[in-house]
């Protein structure tokens, strides 16, 4: 049992909680928009899949595959999964095509060195990679290629974001839209330069929501990561949050956006400055921004990515609309149970009181701000919230904040059988208990925190 971790404040992002609708988003394989899952937890029997490719701090020769069903908690699936035959793998960045395969395109030399190619491999399974080709770009007198990205628009064009310099003056990066001009993407249209961002711009990563494209770039001046907007994916492009107007500070780079389940937007970025990596969420698009907070267990040691963003088959299907209590996995003597309208975590058993049993026995129902979600009654009609990061039982008042603070998202557990429910409205989120009091906490990205939030539905106590 871990002792209690200091309490963050109650953080505001609830005022803007306006999910996207499905109608306003680019469908497919496109980097942001990866995969089919839309704006909504996974529906029974699936599970999210967020996948990166990162290269490591301490090596640049190669990639590990990390994987996580909820964009924070990501663990490694494969390490060393892609070494290329020659020269290095930095700046990775992967989608899924219409041809099942995933792709990575990224830079091929250390940042020292003159690159002027980019590298291309692909994968069936994300786990073990092939290598393609190295492709030289085509400007005229170029020094360095770096951070390509992809970029899947709503026409179904496959496209790469290049920052690119020239030898006049080797590091004012400009970045450079390539379309793929073949299905097999081998081959590559001319470059042509983003109007509007401009040169001494790097790392652009590229969403488009409704008709408008949404550009995120580092300014290699101040450092500082920028957003502009066009209504043509070359432009122009206009700049209009400059500085350190999200609060994530200078010397930041590699920007890769990923929409979560609940219709947020997450924000990976690499702090290179200070060797962490972040996130960041936004609810209102991208007017305003969470404060930053560190990725667990990869921060220091995982560098330059993207992400891509499936629904698969195999997730956890809690039954519903059924009565049903909750087993600690760590500590199976003990159970939910509500006390005094909070949430606890006793021991109870057969010899236990009929009151007790009782109050260890509820109600699991469809999400009330997500159906594909889980809201859980107790015995008096009272859902499970939290408030200030404690989980306890209150009367629904009809508002989207109660009906978003009384909804979870099922994820696998530690054991077989067991579920961890995330916070809908706080993703990353996790009821767990310690001291026997269960709480909304921040995953760490350690097995006890997992263990900790893992509970296991039984037939119900009463």
């Amino acid at each position: 049992m871990t002792p209690p971790p200091p309490r963050p404040p109650r953080r505001t992002l609830l005022r803007a909680m306006a999910v996207l609708p499905a109608s306003a988003l680019v469908l497919g394989e496109a980097p942001g928009l990866l995969g089919t899952a839309l704006a909504a937890a996974p529906p029974s029997g699936s599970a999210t899949r967020y996948t990166i490719v990162p290269f490591l701090n301490s090596n640049d020769g190669t990639v590990n595959v990390h994987q996580s069903d909820d964009a924070t908690d990501f663990r490694l699936a494969k390490a060393s999964a892609y070494t290329p035959p020659s020269n290095r793998i930095r700046d990775a960045s992967i989608f899924k095509h219409t041809n099942g395969y995933y792709y990575v395109t990224y830079t091929t030399h250390t940042w020292q060195d003159t690159s002027t190619t980019i590298g291309f491999a692909r994968s069936t399974d994300r786990l073990n990679w092939t290598f393609l080709y190295d492709y030289t770009v085509p400007i005229a007198g170029l020094s360095r290629a770096w951070a390509p990205e992809w970029f899947v628009d709503s026409d179904g064009s496959v496209n790469v974001i290049v920052s690119c310099s020239t030898t006049n003056d080797e590091w004012i990066f400009t970045p450079y839209l390539l379309r793929a001009t073949n299905s097999a993407l081998t081959a590559w249209s001319s470059p042509v330069a983003l109007s509007g961002i401009g040169a001494n711009h790097i790392d652009t990563f590229i969403v488009k929501l409704g008709s408008t494209y949404h550009a995120f770039a580092k300014n290699e001046t101040t450092k500082y990561i920028e957003y502009a907007t066009a209504s043509s994916l070359t432009g122009p492009y206009t700049i209009s949050r400059t500085g350190d107007w999200a609060g994530w500070g200078s010397y930041r780079e590699g920007p890769a956006l990923v929409q979560l389940d609940n219709g947020g937007w997450r924000l990976f970025f690499d702090g290179y400055g200070d060797g962490t990596y972040y996130y960041s969420d936004s609810y209102d698009t991208f007017a305003t921004w969470s404060a930053p907070a560190a990725l667990p267990a990869l921060s220091g040691t995982a560098r330059h990515f993207t992400v891509i963003k499936e629904t698969v088959t195999g997730g956890p299907a809690p039954a519903k609309n059924v009565t049903r209590s909750f087993q600690s996995a760590n500590y199976p003597t003990r159970y939910w149970q509500a006390q005094s309208s909070l949430l606890n975590l006793p021991v109870v058993s057969g010899s236990s009181t009929t009151a007790e049993k009782q109050a260890s026995t509820f109600t699991v129902v469809p999400g009330l701000a997500d159906a594909n979600g889980c809201s859980f009654r107790d015995s008096s009609g009272k859902y499970l919230r939290h408030w200030d990061f404690r989980a306890r039982f209150d009367t629904n008042d009809g508002t989207s904040t109660f009906a978003r603070d009384a909804t979870f998202v099922a994820r696998a557990g530690t054991s077989s059988g067991s579920l961890r429910f995330e916070s809908y409205n706080y993703p990353g989120y996790y009821l767990r208990h310690y001291s026997y009091q269960l709480r909304v906490e921040r995953a760490d990205g350690t097995d006890l925190f997992r263990q900790d939030s893992s509970f296991t539905p039984v037939t119900s106590w009463a």
